[in-house]
């Protein structure tokens, strides 16, 4: 390696000689022409500025006038004022870099000239790189002039934003702009064979702001496609955000006729904000209208809005069945670093939209997920804690929606005040053991909040009327006291009082209406009401273990040991009857019964159906009883004939009731039974709940009778121990290529990284690629793309996924059976994904209702990269949806628009509504 200043060689070379026959071989630049193009050795690039440098040409300094440092791997040669430089040669002048495997420099005429050379198998290597404030540009031969600042280049390669500009003959100005002949823009990242490029017969380039070219046309595979041909074009590459015009894409609708779908215009404000205003329009005079952001402040926060107005029109105005629909949809995110401040957060997912948008305008490629979801919910929430506090803050707005029914629920806001436990009676420095009196603590949640629930989409209001008629507010202060004790070394001792105080702003009495026979309000008071509860508990648990060896003459010596572990829970609680008259919160009336034989006392709350409910009715000292339950046994593992592992039975099977001793009547309630437990590795869930008591009914002065819980048992009146009221059992299995392999060690160590620090399986393929050129393939990725044969190993990943789900709910009562019928709905969701090679990839979707018979939304989606290129196939085959759509595009978003889509639209289905 040797380095010299060429400042200091000009004082002792004398004589400047014409280039020598190596190195005009290696450039071979002077067949280049341009009409403004640079001139050959012997031409004015060399030559003085004027007559006086002429004249003194031989005595006087050179033009370059700073620092030029170079460096040279294998030799350098300096003969006749000129520095040859071989392998890994490079040279610095200024804020250029210019580095190739031979550089030759000429002093006197402040020229360099740089090729790169070919090895033994004919790939070219150490071609010249030119850097400077513009960019970095590949090339194979340069000629550059230092006093100049101009250059002739041979086949020429630069990116520029997403692509690459390639020029077989460019020229550099001093402005460090570019003039390509024969240029080519294309995306791909193969240059010297591109899978597609536009041709630019001539063209000037800017590097990081634009391309201006003249006549150019699409090339694909290396066929030229005259018919697509613009007679000039203007490409912005910047780096940074510009606005300019969306184009719009195009298409046809047998209903909407034609239309131009997502034309607009781009607004790049600044670095942290952007926005995009689109539209469509349609041949029947629908449209819509779209407006979009982005923003992000790094560490800061980031997040994105869209809001959406469609108009559809159907049929023409002067016909019958015209109908003319608007929707809208909003929808809003908005994330918080977490570094931006540790003490309060805001974030933000709005989702709304008008119950028929979703179903009025369903885009190209349809999202089953969308179609099959009938809530839509949102939440903008805000939180803050006090550090060395124990109090929290949060607000949060809310909104669900269901597009079944078209009924919405808002909570606009609900405010809430915590406070964490806190023990008062906690010795800081305690000595001994820990005392009971201890352990008490308690903690405050304060809830403020103004809500409504199903209101009608169309019938929703927020004028002050309806806010104080349809919306339900209030407050609310809970605060718990609890201990913990040891109770007989096993157990844990848990009293607990309960304080909960409600405030209202109104309250509503009631009365019976004889003329429509039903219970009406009859007035509504203003005013501030403290409607308050409290009840005292006390609960116990505990853990059962249960060890059972197998039979080693019926199972062998493969089970170890089989554990059956049981929690169950007791809980005592009391609380006082708030309906008392003492308390004010109850009131009551009478009225005869609709056979006009019996009075009837009815006895309500003045806020019962209010936000935050009520004072309990009734004295209630009931005794909570649950049982849990979890099986599994120890096994001999497989693969350690010393060790064992865990298996999971039954991981959870959980039951669970109360008794009320101070209630009349039905002091038992429901039982519950919920259980999960994985066979096979499918995960099983399922539940019930069960009612200990029998029905009864009374007549009515219609034909129809009352349905009431009787005063029996199920096992006393209809000889059964409970009446089943619903049910549930879901269950999924997943299947994937590896499933079935039969040696699954096998599979695990081949599909293993290989040991080595430097493996990475994300440039696998790059590497084996580099293989096939030429370039040796480290032994690692060998080791994990090929069997011991040396073949490359078959693949074809694939997984299925089938889902099923089924429920039991009460339907109409049976006289004769003396309990409810029950509807059953049982549905079975299949998807799958298979990849015939690495770059195509087949998916489908698809479900079928067992009890009514159908099949449920079905979606096929093919998909096949093509390197620079992207095909999809889109197939909806059956159902109100029924539609395809295909496209071929280029991957890169800069040239979004060059693409071929074919398409039916769903909406063209004759069942379509």
């Amino acid at each position: 390696m040797r380095a010299g200043i060429l400042s200091v060689l000009a004082t002792w070379m004398a004589v400047a000689g014409p280039i020598n026959g190596q190195t005009n071989e290696l450039i071979q630049t002077e067949n280049v022409t341009f009409s403004d193009s640079l001139a050959t050795p012997s031409d004015s690039l060399s030559q003085p500025r004027d007559s006086t440098t002429a004249a003194n040409k031989n005595t006087s300094s050179p033009f370059i006038d700073a620092e030029v440092k170079y460096s040279a791997k294998d030799s350098t040669l300096f003969d006749r004022g000129k520095v040859f430089l071989y392998g890994d040669a490079s040279v610095s002048y200024r804020d250029i870099l210019l580095t190739a495997y031979y550089i030759e420099l000429d002093l006197d005429s402040n020229l360099a000239y740089a090729a790169g050379t070919r090895d033994s198998l004919g790939v070219e290597q150490g071609l010249p790189v030119f850097k400077d404030k513009g960019g970095e540009y590949t090339m194979r031969r340069l000629k550059y002039n230092f006093e100049t600042e101009k250059a002739i280049i041979e086949h020429v390669v630069t990116e520029q934003g997403e692509g690459y500009i390639i020029g077989e003959k460019a020229k550099k100005n001093a402005d460090n702009t570019y003039f390509l002949k024969d240029g080519r823009y294309t995306t791909c990242d193969n240059h010297d064979h591109p899978h597609f490029y536009i041709n630019m017969t001539k063209a000037k380039v800017i590097p990081g702001d634009k391309v201006i070219t003249g006549p150019a046309y699409l090339v694909v595979e290396d066929v030229k496609i005259f018919p697509l041909f613009v007679p000039f074009a203007f490409v912005p590459m910047t780096s940074s955000y510009h606005s300019g015009f969306l184009m719009p894409s195009y298409g046809e609708e047998s209903t909407r006729g034609f239309f131009l779908k997502d034309g607009g215009y781009y607004f790049a404000f600044n670095d942290y904000f952007d926005m995009a205003l689109t539209g469509d329009i349609y041949g029947n005079g629908s449209w819509g209208m779209r407006a979009s952001s982005n923003y992000k402040k790094r560490y800061k926060f980031a997040g994105s809005f869209k809001f959406q107005h469609i108009t559809n029109l159907t049929s023409e105005k002067d016909l019958p069945d015209f109908a003319k629909q608007q929707d809208m949809s909003l929808n809003w995110t908005h994330r918080q670093d977490p570094k931006a401040n540790p003490n309060q957060t805001f974030s933000a997912s709005v989702n709304y939209s008008t119950s028929s948008f979703d179903r009025n305008n369903v885009g190209s490629i349809i999202n089953p997920e969308v179609l099959a979801t009938n809530q839509k919910q949102s939440s903008v929430s805000y939180s803050r804690s006090f550090p060395n506090s124990p109090f929290n803050f949060s607000s949060t707005l809310r909104h669900s929606q269901n597009s079944k029914d078209s009924t919405i629920s808002l909570t606009l806001p609900d405010v809430t005040l915590t406070m964490n436990r806190i023990y008062p009676f906690k010795q800081k420095n305690r000595l001994g053991k820990e005392k009971w009196y201890e352990t008490i603590g308690f903690s405050y949640t304060g809830n403020m909040s103004n809500s409504i629930s199903n209101a009608k989409e169309s019938e929703l209001s927020l004028t002050p009327k309806s806010l104080n008629d349809d919306w339900k507010n209030g407050v609310k202060h809970s605060i718990p006291v609890s201990m913990n004790l040891k109770l007989l070394k096993y157990f844990s001792l848990t009293p607990n009082v309960s304080y909960t105080e409600r405030w209202y702003f109104k309250s509503i009495s009631k009365q019976w209406d004889e003329d429509e026979n039903k219970i009406v309000s009859k007035d509504t008071t203003s005013g501030f009401n403290r409607v308050y509860d409290y009840s005292f508990g006390v609960g116990t648990s505990t853990k059962i273990y249960t060890f059972f060896t197998p039979s080693r003459a019926i199972f062998g010596d493969k089970i170890n040991t089989i554990r059956h572990v049981m929690t169950p829970s007791v809980s005592f609680s009391y609380r006082p009857d708030f309906s008392d008259p003492k308390y004010g919160f109850y009131d009551w009336f009478e009225y005869y019964n609709s056979t006009q034989d019996r009075v009837v006392k009815h006895e309500y709350s003045y806020y019962d159906g209010s936000l935050y409910g009520t004072a309990g009715k009734g004295k209630s000292g009931s005794m909570s009883i649950g049982l849990g339950n979890m099986l599994e046994m120890k096994v001999k593992s497989d693969r350690d004939s010393t060790g064992f592992k865990k298996v999971s039975i039954l991981e959870s099977l959980n039951f669970s009731t109360s008794y009320n001793f101070l209630a009349d009547s039905l002091n038992l309630s429901n039982i519950s039974m919920s259980g999960r437990t994985k066979i096979f590795g499918t995960s099983i869930s399922f539940g019930a709940t069960f009612d200990p008591y029998a029905l009864d009914t009374i007549p009515t002065n219609t034909s129809t009778v009352s349905v009431y819980r009787s005063r029996h048992y199920e096992a006393s009146k209809n000889s059964r121990l409970v009446r089943l009221q619903n049910a549930n059992l879901s269950f999924g299995l997943n299947f994937d290529s590896k499933t079935f392999k039969k040696d699954k060690k096998e599979t695990e160590e081949a599909a293993a990284p290989p040991d080595d620090p430097n493996y990475d399986p994300m440039f696998q393929d790059q590497m084996q690629n580099e293989h096939t050129q030429g370039s040796p393939m480290p032994d690692n990725v060998k080791a994990a793309s090929m069997d011991d044969d040396g073949y490359t190993k078959f693949e074809m990943p694939w997984n299925v996924s089938i889902n099923y789900s089924m429920r039991l709910v009460q339907s109409d009562f049976n006289k004769q059976k003396m309990a409810y019928d029950h509807d059953v709905t049982a549905d079975i969701n299949l998807s799958g994904r298979i990849s015939l090679t690495p770059k195509w990839d087949i998916s489908m979707s698809s479900g079928y209702d067992i009890i009514q018979k159908e099949i449920a939304h079905t979606n096929l989606r093919i998909n096949r990269n093509l390197h620079c290129w992207s095909m999809s196939f889109n197939l909806v085959p059956i159902g109100n949806y029924k539609s395809f759509f295909f496209s071929i595009a280029v991957n890169s978003s800069l040239l979004r628009d060059l693409k071929y889509e074919k398409r039916s639209s769903a909406r063209d289905n004759p069942g379509w509504n």
